[in-house]
């Protein structure tokens, strides 16, 4: 049994499931809370897993991979159907730079740890970090809806009229930005492509069940 060691607000973890339940592999959530005890991924057990410390982590008995992306990019490479990636070459690397402004610009700049990081050592205070944490999502957000706004052709989900690996990454930073209230309405195309996602078992089995507004 595969397994899967996350913390359930992560949106890197949350991208992770949405993966596994379209890829229809079985697998075993372990929990690592990121606030418990300063946070249990800085545990000497799981340093041991992942060096890094850091969610998700994706372990069988053969392999131990860390990073969202390079976890989906495997699993779409050992069990091809349903493929997260479109036939067409530009469609890929569509897919791909929508994916990499989530997981490579907006996530970096306004998770936990570099949160947390603004916090202690230069004493910004919540409103602060809060400013920040917005800032940087709602300019990533901002860019993804011009890029939508620019493609000549209007498709159901973000880049195809099926669920890409750009849509498995969009879903999660979407629930953040609601998960903090922030307002949407300026983002049409992504809640309309959120919508669609959400209408799959897939993506509704991959919701975090709790309502804690701690940013991962």
């Amino acid at each position: 049994m595969f397994e899967l060691h996350e913390f359930h607000l992560s949106t890197a973890s949350y991208r992770v499931r949405i993966g596994l339940n379209l890829k229809g592999v079985e697998y075993q959530s372990v929990p690592v809370s990121l606030v418990k005890g300063g946070g249990e991924q800085h545990s000497p057990e799981f340093r041991s897993l992942n060096p890094q410390g850091t969610v998700p982590t994706y372990t069988d008995h053969d392999i131990s991979l860390s990073q969202s992306l390079a976890i989906l990019e495997y699993l779409e490479e050992r069990y091809p159907q349903p493929t997260f990636l479109p036939g067409d070459a530009l469609l890929r690397a569509r897919t791909r730079q929508f994916a990499q402004i989530i997981a490579c610009d907006i996530h970096p700049l306004t998770n936990l740890r570099v949160l947390g990081y603004l916090r202690n050592a230069f004493k910004a205070n919540t409103d602060q970090r809060s400013q920040w944490f917005r800032h940087w999502l709602l300019e990533g957000l901002d860019a993804l809806e011009l890029w939508l706004a620019a493609e000549r052709r209007t498709f159901k989900y973000s880049v195809a009229n099926e669920v890409s690996l750009a849509d498995i990454c969009i879903v999660p930073q979407l629930y953040q930005a609601r998960r903090f209230k922030l307002p949407l309405d300026d983002f049409p195309r992504l809640c309309a492509i959120e919508a669609a996602c959400l209408e799959l078992e897939a993506f509704k089995n991959a919701v975090p069940s709790s309502s804690d507004v701690t940013p991962t």
